[in-house]
C-alpha cells in the first residue's frame, strides 16, 4: 500500500472516514502514487498513461473494456463502445458530432453487421460519457434522429457544464481524485470558450423543456462523495418533473471514479 505521506494524490484527511474501505484500498495502491494529469504540461502520451479515463480527454477505445464486457454478458446484449474524438485536439462539439455519426451507422448496420434490434437500443456512458449520452438522447428527439432510444443509464454523469466550487461543488471539493481543479482542466480542454459552457449539448442541465419531456426512462447513479453528484441528481429531478420515469441511486461512501473500480474486486 502507498503511504499517504509519499502520495502524490493522497486522500484529504477529512474524506477518510467518510469513504467506503474498498475505496480507500484501491485508491491507496492504484491511484495515490500516479502524478495527477492536469499537473502536466500536455502531451497526447498522457491520455493512454491515465489510471482513470474521461474528461473528453483522457483514455481509448479500450479504457472501458472490462465493464462493457460485464454489461454484455450479464445483461445479453449488444454493447457498442464510441471511440469518439478527443478533447484538446478536438473541441465541442466533436464529440456529439461522432455520437450522432455513430447512432446512424448503428441504425444502417443493426440488423446486418450487429445481428440485432434497432428498435430496442439504450444508450449510457459514464462522466463525460454519460454527459455525451445524454447530449445525444435529447438529439434524437431534436432532430428526428433514426432511431428513438428506449432507455438510458447515466452513471455519475456530466450535466452541467456551468457549476463549480461556489455552487454545487462545495461540499465536496475535497474529494479524491475528481477535484475541482481536475474537473476545470477537463472544461477548458473540451470547451475553451466560456460562452459554448451553457449550451444544452454541453450541459444538458439547461436543454429545453419540451425536449426533456420526450426523453425515454432513466437510471442514474450518482457517489455521495463526487462533485458531481448535485448535477447528477438535479437532472434525474428534471427529468423526472417533465413526466419521464427516473430511477436515481446515490451510492454512499463512493467519490467520482467507482466505474474505475470495476473487475479490481
Amino acid at each position: 500500500m502507498t503511504s499517504s505521506a509519499a502520495a502524490k494524490q493522497p486522500i484529504h484527511p477529512s474524506f477518510i472516514s467518510k469513504l467506503d474501505l474498498e475505496y480507500v484500498k484501491f485508491h491507496n495502491e492504484q491511484l495515490a502514487n500516479l502524478t495527477p494529469p492536469h499537473t502536466l504540461p500536455w502531451d497526447p502520451s498522457i491520455r493512454n498513461m491515465a489510471a482513470v479515463p474521461g474528461g473528453w480527454t483522457l483514455g481509448n477505445i479500450g479504457s472501458e473494456a472490462t465493464f462493457c464486457t460485464h454489461m454484455c454478458v450479464h445483461a445479453n446484449c449488444v454493447v457498442i463502445s464510441v471511440d469518439y474524438r478527443l478533447a484538446p485536439e478536438n473541441l465541442y462539439p466533436t464529440a456529439v458530432e461522432d455520437a450522432i455519426d455513430t447512432l446512424h451507422w448503428i441504425v444502417a448496420n443493426a440488423q446486418r453487421d450487429l445481428v440485432t434490434n434497432p428498435n430496442k437500443i439504450a444508450v449510457g456512458g459514464s462522466s463525460s460519457g454519460g454527459n455525451l449520452a445524454t447530449v445525444l438522447a435529447l438529439k434524437t428527439v431534436e432532430q428526428d434522429l433514426p432511431s428513438v432510444f428506449m432507455f438510458q443509464l447515466l452513471v455519475v454523469p456530466v450535466t452541467d457544464n456551468t457549476a463549480s466550487i461556489e455552487t454545487s461543488w462545495k461540499g465536496n471539493q475535497l474529494t479524491p481524485w475528481l477535484s475541482p481543479d481536475r474537473m476545470m482542466w477537463f472544461r477548458r480542454n473540451y470547451l475553451p470558450n466560456e460562452a459554448d459552457w451553457r449550451k444544452w449539448d454541453a450541459s444538458p442541465i439547461f436543454a429545453p423543456d419540451n425536449l426533456v419531456a420526450r426523453l425515454p426512462k432513466a437510471w442514474i447513479a450518482v457517489a455521495e462523495l463526487d462533485i458531481l453528484r448535485d448535477e447528477g441528481i438535479q437532472y434525474g429531478e428534471r427529468m423526472r418533473k417533465a413526466g419521464v420515469e427516473v430511477e436515481i441511486e446515490v451510492y454512499k461512501g463512493a467519490p467520482h471514479p467507482i466505474m474505475a473500480m470495476d473487475g479490481e474486486f
